[in-house]
Order: C-alpha cells, then sequence, then structure tokens
C-alpha cells in the first residue's frame, strides 16, 4: 500500500512523459519554432553589433557638428569678448584726508587748444590745476583756430551746468569773470608741460599781485605720473563725470548707438585716423600720389604752429609713426579673423582722397557704417561746420562699440581707450604698427601671402594689445631730463591704479 503523502513531482512527471507518444504533426510544429527563433536571435544580435560598430551617417553628422560648434564659438569669444579684468572696478571718490578748495576771490581763466579731445583732458588738467592752486575756475574758452576752425562755445559742446554742479565740491565754477576784474591786469602764464604739484603751489605767488591768472594753453599741463591720489581722482571725476556732452550731442550719440544695436549684431569702432590734417603733420606719404604728397607737403609747410617741417615719409613709416592706410587696416582686421560682413562704423572726418583710398578697405570690409548713414539729414544738420561737436557723437559710438581699433595713438584713440579702460576694460585692440609695416612690406613683395601663416603672425603680435588690465607705462629707459615726460603713457590712455582698483574699500565708489 502507498502512501499518499510519500509522493514527489520528480517521481510523477517522467511517469507522465513516457506515457504519452508525440505525433509527427507536433515533432514537425517544435522543429519549426525553434529554427524561427534562432533566425530571430541571429538577426537581432546582427542588428545590435552594427549600431555598436558602425553608427548611420545622420548620427555622425550631429557628432561632428557638436565638436565644431564650440570651436566656432570660441573663435568668437575671441574675437569680441573683452579681456578678463579681474574683478578691476572705477574707484573715484576722494580720500578722507580731502577737501575742496575754498578761493572765491582769485580767478583762473583758461583758453583750451586743440580739437575736441586734446581740449578734453586739458580742461580736466585745469581742474585738478584751480583745486592745487585753490582758485575759482571761468568756464574755459574753446579752441577756434585749430585745423577745423570750430567756432562752438562751451555750452555747445558739454552741459555746462551739470560741469559746474558736479564738481561743486572740489572747486568753484562760474560761467564768466565778474564785471569788476574785467578790466583788470591778468598774470599771463604759459604753465609749464608735465608739472608737478610742486610747481603749481609755487605759482600761488602770482596770487599775492594778481587777482586774474590767465592760462594760454591747457594740454598735458600736468604730469602723468607722481601725483597726490586725490589730484589723480579728480582729473577722472572730471574727465569721466563732470565732461558730459551737451543734451543734443549726447542725445543723438545715444540714438545712433541704438540704431547699430538694433541690426543685432556687434560692430567695430574704427577711427580711421586716415585724414588730410593728421597726414600732412605726421609727413607721411606711402600710398599716396606725388600730388597728393605735394599738397601735404605744402600744407605742412604753411602752418605756422606745426614745428617740423622736412620729414622723411620712408623712415615715419619704419618707426611706426604713421596712421594705417584703409588698405592695411582691411589686412589687419581680415589676419584677425574678423569676416567680410562685419559692420564697421568709422569715425573719422573726411577721408584723404575719399573713396579712392577708402575702397580699398570697403573691398574687403562692405558693410562700412558712417555717420551720414545712420542719422538723418536733419538730425546732422545742427551739427553741420561743427568738427568738435559731430567728433564728439563719434566719441560716443567708439566708447560703447563692442570692439575698438584705432589706425593711430592721437588724442582720440587715447581718450576713448582711457574712458573704456575706466568702464570695465572694454576690448580694443591697438595695432603694433611699427611690427606691421614689415608684414605688409612681405606682402606687397609677395614674400608671404595671405592665409594660415599671416593670421598667426598678427596674432602673436596683437595677443597683448586688446585692453586688459595693466598699470600705465613710465618713461622710456634711457630718456633723461623733462624730455623723459614726453615719453610716459598719458594718464587718460590709462588711469590704472589711482581710478581702477581691485578690491573694494570706503574711499571708492563704482
Amino acid at each position: 500500500m502507498v502512501s499518499r503523502g510519500s509522493y514527489s513531482s520528480s517521481s510523477l512527471w517522467p511517469g507522465r512523459f513516457h506515457a504519452r507518444k508525440l505525433s509527427p504533426s507536433i515533432i514537425t510544429f517544435y522543429t519549426l519554432f525553434i529554427f524561427a527563433f534562432s533566425i530571430f536571435v541571429f538577426l537581432f544580435y546582427v542588428r545590435n553589433i552594427g549600431v555598436d560598430e558602425d553608427p548611420p551617417h545622420p548620427l555622425l553628422s550631429q557628432q561632428s557638428q557638436f565638436h565644431q560648434v564650440p570651436e566656432l564659438h570660441m573663435h568668437n569669444k575671441q574675437l569680441w569678448d573683452s579681456p578678463f579684468n579681474h574683478g578691476l572696478h572705477q574707484c573715484v571718490k576722494p580720500t578722507t584726508k580731502y577737501k575742496g578748495a575754498q578761493g572765491f576771490d582769485r580767478y583762473l581763466t583758461v583758453r583750451s587748444n586743440g580739437g575736441l579731445n586734446q581740449m578734453r583732458t586739458g580742461i580736466s588738467d585745469m581742474v585738478a590745476v584751480a583745486h592745487i592752486m585753490n582758485a575759482t575756475l571761468v568756464i574755459p574758452q574753446l579752441d577756434k583756430r585749430s585745423f577745423w576752425q570750430d567756432s562752438s562755445v562751451f555750452s555747445d559742446i558739454f552741459d555746462e551746468l551739470h560741469f559746474i554742479e558736479y564738481l561743486k565740491g572740489d572747486i568753484r565754477i562760474v560761467k564768466e569773470l565778474p564785471k569788476n576784474l574785467e578790466g583788470v591786469p591778468r598774470a599771463r602764464k604759459h604753465f609749464t608741460s608735465w608739472s608737478g604739484v610742486g610747481y603749481y603751489e609755487e605759482m600761488t605767488r602770482l596770487w599775492n599781485e594778481y587777482q586774474v591768472i590767465h592760462v594760454a594753453k591747457s594740454d598735458s599741463r600736468l604730469a602723468n605720473n607722481d601725483l597726490p591720489l586725490d589730484i589723480q581722482r579728480l582729473r577722472c571725476r572730471a574727465m569721466y563725470h563732470a565732461l558730459q556732452f551737451s543734451p543734443p550731442i549726447d542725445n543723438l550719440g545715444k540714438r545712433l548707438v541704438d540704431r547699430l544695436r538694433s541690426r543685432g549684431e556687434r560692430y567695430i569702432a574704427l577711427h580711421l585716423r586716415y585724414e588730410k590734417d593728421m597726414l600732412s603733420f605726421t609727413g607721411c606719404a606711402y600710398g599716396l600720389t606725388d600730388a597728393e604728397s605735394e599738397e601735404l607737403r605744402i600744407l605742412r609747410e604753411n602752418t605756422n604752429y606745426w614745428k617740423v617741417k622736412n620729414i622723411n615719409s620712408t623712415e615715419q613709416r619704419i618707426g611706426g609713426f604713421c596712421p594705417l592706410t584703409p588698405k592695411e587696416v582691411g589686412f589687419f582686421l581680415h589676419a584677425l579673423g574678423f569676416p567680410p560682413s562685419t559692420p564697421i562704423y568709422i569715425a573719422a572726418g573726411e577721408i584723404y582722397g575719399g573713396n579712392t583710398h577708402l575702397l580699398e578697405l570697403s573691398s574687403r570690409f562692405p558693410n562700412l557704417i558712417f555717420k551720414e548713414s545712420l542719422a538723418t539729414p536733419e538730425e546732422l544738420e545742427a551739427f553741420a561746420n561743427h568738427a568738435s561737436q559731430t567728433a564728439a557723437l563719434d566719441y560716443i559710438i567708439c566708447v560703447e562699440s563692442d570692439v575698438f581699433v584705432p589706425s593711430y595713438s592721437g588724442n582720440m584713440a587715447r581718450a576713448v581707450e582711457g574712458h573704456r579702460r575706466f568702464l570695465g576694460h572694454r576690448k580694443t585692440i591697438n595695432p603694433d604698427r611699427k611690427g606691421l609695416v614689415g608684414i605688409f612690406d612681405m606682402l606687397e613683395t609677395g614674400e608671404i601671402k595671405e592665409g594660415r601663416e599671416l593670421s598667426q603672425m598678427v596674432r602673436r603680435m596683437h595677443k597683448n594689445r586688446q585692453g586688459a588690465p595693466r598699470k600705465r607705462q613710465g618713461p622710456l629707459p634711457g630718456v633723461k631730463g623733462r624730455a623723459r615726460f614726453r615719453t610716459e603713457e598719458s594718464f587718460y590712455e590709462n588711469p590704472y591704479p589711482e581710478c581702477i582698483c581691485g578690491s573694494r574699500s570706503k574711499l571708492e565708489i563704482t
């Protein structure tokens, strides 16, 4: 007798299996099923191997695009982005020891000489001189005898009320000399260039005999270096805050910048100093016809206040003392990597030779923009025949540009570069004119051709000439006496370190 609870499945299934006979049709069905399943497994395996080892072409294309886009993006960043400013910021607040001038009965009258930016830097210097000499500053008279023969007065170019009000804690400023002092004898002084505080403290002895001192020239009256911190910061407050442009100039300048921005593109502001007065003054005739060269020589000969008459044009160019020609600017910007479609605003007066020379640039970069193409004739009508006022429009557009490129290191270029440094080291590419001459000459003779090699040479040459933070440069080595002051970098070209700080303190404002 078999116990009901003693069986197991292992003993049951063999008995059942052997108890049944498989028919031929069932065997055939199992065989076909196993065969079909094997084919399915094989195909699945092969398909997966194909995906892993040999992906389809669309996937390859996406991967290559993924690697190319960052490279293009990095190239654009190198072209357009401002250099890293290391957290530096503007600082112009006076120290706790600073006191404003109190000399209400002593007056300084000034005739500002030169073009717009020469006058601006000179006026800023005169603000500091008035403070040092404890004097009241009379609104300066502007130069009407310069090359442009501009009849503008101070209030035509600058916001006079703002200028007076902003600096009231530093010096007293009046619009004109009091009536009772108009006829009194004045001490007429041509202050020594690049003078320090001690010089002007000594000049205060003039107050013993005179109530009014007239300054015949305003440009470069103060040293670039070795001045008290408060005097340097006062110069910055005057230059970058007090000397705002008059409302008509400021409003139109901002509208023109907005119109450039509304195109949705970044733009270069090119100060193309290829103008008759500059070419004549520097004696640079490279690329000009014989007739043009002779015209410039005659102008230089007949301009009394230009001291140097006989100039070797070739030596000037080799030394890097000539403005880049429009053709050379085209080579330069192309070698840096800017595409032909780049919008370039031309900040300049009338280009010497007109379209004949300008074509050498526009053939490479056809998207050239001028004031006349941005503003309406009605908007520009008020500024006609006032070169300093139109130069102020250029100044605003240059300061606000994505990249600023000067073809020559004149007053405008230095002032704009300094302002851009003050505003956060906005990108400014300063061409190494002396170094580029050799490259341009090799291009001319066919020793090298445009391409990767040329671009690498130009980019290496200008790696450290893009407006990155650096302290102001002192005099050139080996230069002695007062001549060394002329070789120093202008304070208004680079107001670091006095007006640009690396750490915040109670003495600083942004």
